[in-house]
């Protein structure tokens, strides 16, 4: 353990990515259409916006309007092995979950049609799109603490309990507007061209304060209880394991913008209708501001430095088919080029290649008043053993949305949906989950964690025009 660690740990509990559809720090469920049928890389209706913009040719000439509200809920947890958590509690085994909320993710899609021009919009929160508060830590936390007392035994000192007050509190949210135009090349071809600008707001609290052990120590500590650790290893004569220990606070801001060409082509064929989609990708840094100075002695917190935060491009291609006028199926495929976009401490270097998603959706329309809709992804991330840490995880998952559209008059639909997500566990091994600081050479201890994940997304909405 270094004078770094334990810092770097509350970090990672407050980096943790709040991604609800989509890929590492891309969210794709841009509207409550998407939530309940999924397949919408082929849509020709407004929220084509976003999914489909080449696609927008097809809309009647006029304004068209879709405004969509999502509410998020997630859990993350982490069941840690690890055997010097025995030493409190009684138990190897822990469990620690962390919980992350965003009861309101709105957007908006927006666009005049006129002839064979269509000129486009769309605002939406297009990554992150949450705040999360930790509670209980995180394995690679505790983990740093529960060696505390075999440390301290190993300097001829029985010491067997450890407590610490921690708090930790993350928000991230990626701003979008996309603006464009699409133009009718002929019946059956349309293209796109267009932008997004991307504003990316974070903040991380935290704080780690009144680190105490239990040492038997008839001098130092003669009662045998708690004690503050940077007491009784300034008394051991021990500063730079005292300074490892003592209060730390983080109360820091980052923000950054970039911008992502955007370029679309969609082919219409009688029932079968063809999307496309590539979005460029996002160079951009986040800039560091620390409130009060408080930035845990991490150099990345202090002001004014920068972090790669990259946007990592993303290709899109969906199908439709229009089986009767009733029943129309989707299909859709997604891959984000993970492993070309800068992130933090070159993690992208621990990603082979980039996400997969596989999707299919179905719709019926009941009369000209219902329609009924439901639809799959499965989503396959690249990623290694080496990316995963703690609540900043991703791992592979399967998602079903379904719900309807009521057509509450001639220019207004009503769209609503429920969405929920499957993860794959993922356990890691480590061989070095944890080192004994003071240790000269260094000893490590393993342990293993299993990584699991659980998503729920409610969403309503309203299409209009005029």
């Amino acid at each position: 353990m270094n004078k770094k660690s334990i810092l770097i740990t509350i970090l990672s509990l407050c980096q943790a990515s709040f991604i609800f559809a989509g890929g590492i720090l891309t969210n794709t469920n841009q509207s409550a259409h998407f939530i309940r049928m999924v397949a919408r890389d082929a849509s020709l209706q407004i929220d084509a916006a976003y999914t489909n913009p080449a696609g927008l040719v097809k809309l009647n000439d006029g304004f068209h309007f879709s405004f969509s509200n999502q509410s998020a809920f997630q859990t993350r947890t982490i069941t840690s092995t690890f055997a010097p958590f025995a030493g409190y509690g009684g138990n190897a085994t822990k469990e620690f979950k962390g919980t992350a909320s965003a009861p309101i993710i709105p957007s908006l899609q927006a666009a005049y049609k006129t002839g064979k021009w269509v000129l486009s919009g769309n605002i939406a929160v297009t990554g992150g799109g949450g705040k999360a508060t930790f509670n209980d830590g995180l394995p690679s936390f505790e983990s740093q603490l529960a060696v505390l007392p075999t440390a301290i035994s190993a300097m001829g000192v029985p010491t067997t309990q450890y407590s610490v007050d921690a708090y930790m509190r993350g928000s991230s949210f990626i701003y979008g507007a996309q603006m464009g135009g699409s133009y009718a090349i002929n019946d059956m071809f349309s293209a796109y061209a267009g932008f997004r600008l991307n504003i990316v707001n974070n903040g991380y609290e935290g704080y780690l304060k009144n680190v105490k052990v239990n040492p038997q120590h008839p001098l130092v500590n003669p009662t045998g209880g708690m004690m503050l650790a940077t007491d009784f290893l300034t008394a051991a004569g021990k500063p730079e394991l005292a300074a490892m220990v003592a209060d730390r606070e983080i109360d820091n801001k980052q923000t950054g913008w970039g911008v992502a060409p955007i370029l679309g082509l969609n082919f219409n064929c009688k029932a079968l209708n063809i999307g496309m989609k590539y979005e460029f990708k996002t160079s951009l840094n986040v800039e560091s501001k620390t409130i009060d100075g408080k930035d845990g002695g991490l150099a990345q917190f202090k002001d004014g430095v920068n972090t790669p935060h990259d946007i990592p491009s993303l290709f899109t291609v969906g199908a439709s088919y229009q089986i009767t006028p009733q029943f129309l199926a989707s299909v859709g495929y997604h891959h984000f080029f993970d492993s070309d976009a800068k992130m933090a401490d070159d993690k992208q270097k621990f990603i082979n290649g980039g996400t997969n998603e596989y999707l299919a959706g179905l719709e019926f329309r009941i009369n000209s008043m219902f329609l009924v809709s439901a639809g799959g992804q499965i989503t396959r991330y690249g990623v290694t053993d080496d990316y995963q840490k703690d609540l900043s995880f991703s791992i592979n998952s399967y998602s079903i949305g379904f719900g309807g559209a009521v057509n509450v008059a001639k220019n207004v639909m009503i769209n609503i949906g429920y969405f929920w997500t499957t993860y794959s566990d993922w356990d890691k091994e480590n061989a070095k989950y944890a080192s004994i600081p003071g240790s000269d050479p260094v000893v490590y201890l393993s342990g293993k964690d299993v990584f699991s994940r659980t998503n729920k997304v409610f969403a309503a909405g309203v299409d209009f025009s005029f």
